[in-house]
């Protein structure tokens, strides 16, 4: 899918924040459609159906939370992208907005090129073609709609980014995934996420998975191994 072909949904109360972020996407291509409000945003995501939302937390009429629990209804949104924007050390905006329904969230006060990096991380999920909800690697099934994992027939709950991972290294099997390709797709360019988080991860998806499962490529990366 083209960047122009792509609609970005962006709902914040702060003018500046509409302006600078509306400004730097528009320029990377992507279509860009402003809201200032919880209700405006839940309106134009029904009529306009955007690739990705952006939402703030914190706003008047209708914050957030409660915006990303009434587009997740909608079901012509379930494929929808959902970040929120929340500032720093807001850690109960975060797990309140994945208990919402929302993807991931990126952190306040906003860097350009961090937001533009997280961005495409986020739509990579967008294909020319619909990509299945469940992806079979032998006796592995990943339910990327439900988040749920099953291997030799027993089911298994992941944590988010373990399931992100493994979903990520699993649709290519034999494929070498590089670290910084793995960062950027997983973490999306996170300043606090550094090269050890990956291994750390993959040997926590080796405790539960097995060690066959996965192979490192000294000084590059690692595979899934079918």
């Amino acid at each position: 899918m083209k960047k122009k072909d792509i609609k970005i949904l962006l709902v914040d109360d702060e003018p500046d924040i509409l302006e600078i972020v509306g400004y730097n996407l528009t320029a990377e291509g992507y279509q860009v459609i402003t809201a200032e409000n919880g209700q405006e945003g839940v309106k134009k995501a029904k009529n306009e159906l955007p690739h990705l939302i952006i939402l703030d937390v914190m706003m008047p009429e209708m914050d957030g939370i409660e915006a990303c629990e009434l587009i997740r209804k909608n079901p012509d949104l379930k494929n929808t992208v959902i970040t929120f924007l929340t500032a720093r050390g807001e850690d109960y905006s975060q797990v309140a907005g994945f208990d919402a329904g929302a993807d991931d969230y990126i952190t306040k006060p906003i860097k350009p090129k961090v937001l533009v990096s997280k961005v495409k991380a986020l739509l990579r999920r967008f294909k020319e073609d619909d990509v299945s909800d469940t992806l079979k690697v032998g006796s592995l099934v990943i339910n990327r709609d439900e988040y749920k994992i099953t291997s030799k027939g027993k089911e298994l709950i992941l944590p988010r980014k373990e399931f992100e991972l493994l979903s990520l290294l699993a649709s290519k099997p034999g494929k070498v995934f590089k670290r910084d390709e793995i960062l950027d797709t997983v973490w999306g360019n996170e300043v606090v996420v550094g090269g050890r988080t990956i291994d750390v991860h993959i040997r926590k998806l080796r405790e539960k998975l097995g060690d066959n499962s996965f192979k490192t490529i000294k000084g590059v990366g690692y595979k899934f191994v079918d």
